[in-house]
């Protein structure tokens, strides 16, 4: 047995490398090659990889360690700013996606137990994938990404109850009555405000405790039981894992040691959700596919449009403009993860027939398979769909950063206004140098615009809008942003119509200083391990600017 396992192992990490390798090559997502390498290695496929549940409990700590992650950029204080999100998007979404699909799963003559639990499954989205393509992506602080975010979250909170929904459904919970209710809810209340206050008085102490062995495996092996403690609570009163993992994330940002755990944390995280990922491949007969790919067909593009029009009708209602609105509509058109879960018992108790879950089960695949894509793109496809409305907001915000920037001379342009570059333009005052920051958060520039600081709404990545900041008078140009593929953008854009002005790139990857130096950078910060007063101060000193 433990031969076969090793075997199954072998041949999932071959097939793994050398697909990814490939989808690499052409451009493509590495989620996409994992989806892939599940389908064609798993029980229906090939059949090379015969025990899918061993492997499928090793993959669900992909997904926990990716929300304990997500938990780190994310504050308790940041938190209670989105219960508006949360609360109110995310019950919107998930509610109306599942009634919906109710409604039309009834008129297409399923019976009512089986349509409920196809507007539950539905109505999920994968926490996982958008995260990480956000993260990859630079935006999981913007506001479609925060949007999008506050829903999950939602979405995670929601799949108790749906469970519980199959549970009934199925027969199986005779005995749930309101008083099994009232106290699962006490007992959740309880577990969250033990985490939250163990995040508070103890996680600080402790972590400072650790650090002064200088051991970096005792630290790693503290974040694990850290993360693997807050999961394990949530499980126990029927909350998801991923859920506990986030809230420790969340306890964890309020420390000095965030970016040391990230990074310690970073390579379990990413190997064991390319794990998960496979094993949802695993799950599709593709058997069925030439026989019911209309239904399959049918089932995808009613999940995208309905999740789609809702979600950025919600967000419209809500107040958000219509870019944001239909960019997180895009980003959550597909299923998740969770969706799966519930799926997956209702099959096991035949709420849904083996051929109703399978059509879902592939459409559900298709939507995942199609929404890195889409999710990397959700830019470019709402701007053409807003076509006006965008230019109208390009040259409104082209407007304010000239009329920011007319009176600016030998200024530094800041690209990011996240913590570094925020940094950046406290020290560029205190030394008495003009500058002003643009940066695509709303939030944060809103709130730099409250405390009377230069900063502007604005995509770096656009030289139109480098040249309303007046970047052909400038004396220098800031990238305070981490996103590498943004930083090249920027960098190639500017040396093509100005090859003198320095550029002064800050990365946390040390591999990527030489192709920031040969893309045109003038200066590369290498972030891994200095505060950012360092950064930002080494910043000031290499470009040798001195109020005169």
């Amino acid at each position: 047995m433990e031969a076969n396992y090793l075997n199954d192992t072998v041949v999932m990490l071959a097939a793994t490398v050398f697909v990814v390798v490939l989808f690499l090559r052409i451009g493509l997502p590495p989620i996409l090659a994992y989806l892939v390498v599940g389908i064609t290695v798993g029980p229906y496929g090939l059949a090379l990889v015969y025990d899918v549940e061993q492997i499928r409990l090793l993959a669900e700590f992909g997904v926990v360690l990716l929300l304990f992650t997500i938990g780190l950029e994310f504050s308790a204080a940041l938190l209670m700013h989105m219960k508006a999100v949360v609360l109110g998007l995310g019950s919107a979404q998930v509610l109306l996606t599942a009634g919906v699909t109710t409604v039309v799963g009834v008129a297409l003559g399923m019976v009512l137990e089986s349509a409920l639990v196809l507007g539950g499954v539905i109505a999920m989205s994968s926490t996982a994938l958008v995260t990480k393509q956000l993260a990859d992506q630079t935006e999981l602080q913007t506001r479609h990404g925060r949007n999008s975010l506050g829903i999950l979250l939602f979405q995670d909170m929601m799949v108790v109850p749906f469970l519980i929904l199959v549970a009934m459904l199925s027969g199986k919970a005779g005995e749930t009555t309101v008083l099994t209710v009232v106290t699962a809810l006490t007992e959740g209340a309880l577990v969250l405000l033990l985490i939250f206050s163990f995040g508070r008085w103890v996680l600080r102490p402790l972590f400072r405790e650790v650090a002064r062995f200088h051991s970096a495996e005792l630290f790693t092996l503290t974040v694990l039981l850290v993360v693997l403690c807050s999961a394990w609570l949530t499980n126990q009163i029927g909350l998801t894992l991923a859920l506990g993992a986030f809230l420790a994330g969340m306890m964890l940002s309020e420390t000095e040691f965030r970016h040391q755990v990230e990074s310690e944390i970073r390579p379990f995280r990413d190997v064991l959700l390319g794990l998960f990922f496979i094993t949802v491949g695993m799950l599709l007969d593709i058997s069925i596919l030439p026989d019911k790919w209309p239904e399959v067909l049918a089932m995808l593009l009613l999940m995208i449009l309905l999740k789609s029009v809702l979600v950025s009708s919600f967000c419209r209602l809500g107040g958000w403009n219509a870019i944001d609105s239909i960019r997180t509509g895009l980003i959550l058109a597909h299923g998740g993860e969770f969706g799966f879960a519930i799926l997956i018992i209702a099959m096991e108790t035949n709420i849904l027939q083996q051929d109703e879950g399978q059509i879902m089960l592939a459409a559900m695949l298709c939507s995942m398979m199609l929404a890195p894509l889409i999710i990397r793109y959700n830019g470019p496809i709402a701007f053409r769909l807003m076509r006006e409305s965008v230019k109208q907001s390009q040259r409104e915000i082209k407007q304010e950063i000239q009329g920011r920037a007319h009176k600016l001379n030998k200024h530094v342009i800041v690209c990011g206004y996240g913590r570094v570059g925020q940094h950046t333009i406290g020290l560029l005052q205190a030394e008495g140098v003009e500058c002003m920051a643009i940066d695509v958060d709303q939030t944060v520039v809103r709130q730099g615009m409250g405390d009377m600081k230069p900063v502007s709404y604005g995509d770096a990545g656009s030289l139109e809008l480098l040249h309303a900041c007046g970047l052909e008078r400038a004396a220098a140009l800031v990238l305070s942003m981490i996103d590498f593929h943004t930083a090249m953008q920027i960098i190639t854009h500017v040396r093509s119509v100005n090859a003198e002005i320095p550029i002064v790139v800050r990365t946390r990857k040390e591999l990527q200083l030489f192709q920031l130096y040969q893309a045109g950078a003038t200066e590369v910060v290498a972030d891994v391990f200095g505060s950012d007063q360092m950064i930002t101060e080494e910043i000031v000193s290499r470009l040798h600017l001195k109020s005169s």
